[in-house]
């Protein structure tokens, strides 16, 4: 990535707690409050798919077709933030996909596919700058939206990523999914090899996290992920939400370092 140095993501051990594992229950209730933010992100989409458009700069390496990676653009500038998107932070103490606090003042929202070259570039360079400047101060919390669009394979790995969150494992699956770059469609994410990944990540019971991977809640998940990311206008990954502000594409730390000061100013200016 340009402007990038390349750096190893944060050992479990070291990581900021992350939350614990969502009950049918909590799912359900999270798929009320999606129904609840639901006019509202059908009523932006329009504007928000033109505002993600924005920030790719036409002279860097584009992918505009639906599926493709959406490349880092060093003159981009993040659009304004929408107010209206920031209902879309879930802000569930019990989501394994996110982590930091529930009431931290920015939430950062991210939209991502396993096999996507751009996203694993973030995990490894800007994420872990974020967790240690931010998410362990309790400023940021980070939100993971499952966004698989590089066909069998990123579904695959986007179910176990929630199978592993299922046993407080997520973000160490998360971790040694984007530990290094990996062919797509290559058998790379395939069952056996999601089931090393799981054992690496330290996943205790691997019987459930199969069971778990192939269950109608864990298509159900992902599927709410995927329809939220649609209803705003993403076709390309990475994409983020700061506090309702767009980014797409593996942009500099800076712009998110950037970003995510200039929402807690915000945030704390208004009192929230």
């Amino acid at each position: 990535m340009s402007g990038s140095t390349p750096s190893s993501s944060p050992s479990p051990s070291s990581s900021p707690s992350r939350s614990s594992s969502t009950s049918p229950s909590s799912n359900a209730a999270r798929r009320n409050r999606r129904r609840t933010v639901g006019a509202v992100a059908v009523l932006a989409a329009a504007a928000v798919t033109a505002v993600f458009a924005l920030t790719l700069d036409d002279s860097g390496d584009r992918n505009e077709k639906a599926g493709g990676p959406a490349a880092v653009t060093g003159s981009a500038d993040p659009a304004p933030a929408d107010e209206s998107l920031l209902a879309l932070a879930r802000r569930d103490t019990s989501d394994p996909l996110a982590v930091g606090p529930a009431d931290a003042p920015v939430v950062l929202i991210e939209y991502s596919d396993f096999q996507c070259p751009f996203c694993g570039q973030f995990a490894r360079t800007t994420e872990p700058e974020l967790l240690r400047s931010y998410v362990e101060k309790g400023i940021l919390r980070i939100e993971w939206r499952n966004f698989p669009i590089f066909g069998e394979e990123s579904e695959r790995a986007a179910l176990a990523g929630w199978a592993a969150g299922q046993q407080k494992k997520f973000w160490e699956f998360h971790e040694v999914a984007y530990s290094k770059p990996r062919e797509r469609n290559s058998g790379a994410f395939d069952t056996e090899h999601l089931l090393a990944m799981a054992r690496e990540a330290g996943v205790p019971d691997l019987e459930r996290f199969q069971a778990d991977m192939a269950s109608d809640q864990a298509r159900d998940a992902v599927l709410e992920d995927q329809e939220e990311g649609y209803h705003l206008g993403v076709t390309s990954t990475p994409a983020f939400l700061v506090n309702g502000k767009p980014i797409l594409g593996a942009q500099p730390t800076d712009t998110f370092t950037s970003a995510v000061e200039t929402a807690a100013r915000a945030a704390k200016a208004g009192g929230r």
